[in-house]
């Protein structure tokens, strides 16, 4: 198994892309998110769109950007999590700003491949982008996976969640501590996603009630607002930090 990225081996992107998507159909309407289409990234940051390869046959990709950090004005990682790393990255390109960190945006592996560790390997690749290109440090707004099982339940509770050999109960979770990731903060506001509650029941299938709302694929509640005609979700992610 190896990587290549789109800058040695632009061929790769329509692959990569047949790979898979980021989640449920609501995930696509975060409108932070069009700042970073995948042909987008491939064309302006290909040597950090990378490709696992099996032979030649692609099984998993990983996405990141480069951005300054730490830095005066952005001390800490910010509380909007994926949302606020593709801000700082964006600013960054459009200021002429010398990157110092990449932070990963999207990790897939092809759906029959899963479980076996791929991530791990796509993760690790772009650890090692981030060394050959340079930066200092690797950082990573996390989705836990297993989140959406449980969510009501807020982010600080899920990560205390541990198994007998201390690891976390999320799959995901232990992908980066098993690679020595530090959990850096707990980021509320990533991918806020806001629409009608016409729009809300288009992308989930449900009507959405006063109030809080657990819906398919989400890792935290939709709140929606009949006066206002008006649902919205603010996904946590939490930080993390892979030296």
């Amino acid at each position: 198994m190896h990587i290549q990225n789109l800058s040695a081996r632009p061929d790769l992107l329509e692959p990569a892309l047949r790979l898979g998507d980021i989640g449920s159909e609501f995930m696509q309407h975060d409108p932070v998110a069009i700042l970073t289409r995948a042909r987008r990234l491939a064309e302006r940051w290909p040597e950090f769109f990378l490709v696992v390869l099996d032979g030649d046959v692609p099984v998993a990709r990983a996405v990141s950007v480069p951005l300054a950090f730490p830095t005066p004005e952005r001390e800490h990682l910010p509380d909007h999590g994926w949302d606020g790393v593709i801000i700082w990255a964006v600013e960054d390109a459009l200021d002429g700003r010398a990157p110092t960190t990449l932070s990963a945006l999207d990790v897939q592996v092809a759906a029959d491949r899963r479980g076996a560790g791929i991530a791990a390997v796509a993760l690790n690749g772009l650890r090692e982008q981030a060394r050959e290109s340079g930066l200092d440090r690797l950082v990573v707004p996390v989705r836990p996976t297993g989140k959406t099982r449980h969510p009501m339940l807020s982010m600080e509770e899920y990560l205390s969640r541990r198994r007998e050999d201390g690891l976390s109960e999320d799959p995901w979770l232990r992908a980066h501590e098993r690679l020595g990731a530090s959990f850096v903060k707990v980021a509320p506001f990533a991918m806020t996603i806001t629409g009608t509650l016409d729009q809300w029941h288009e992308w989930t299938g449900s009507a959405l009630k006063p109030g809080p709302n657990a819906v398919e694929g989400g890792i935290a509640p939709v709140l929606a607002s009949p006066e206002q005609n008006l649902g919205v979700t603010s996904r946590p992610m939490c930080g993390w930090s892979i030296p």
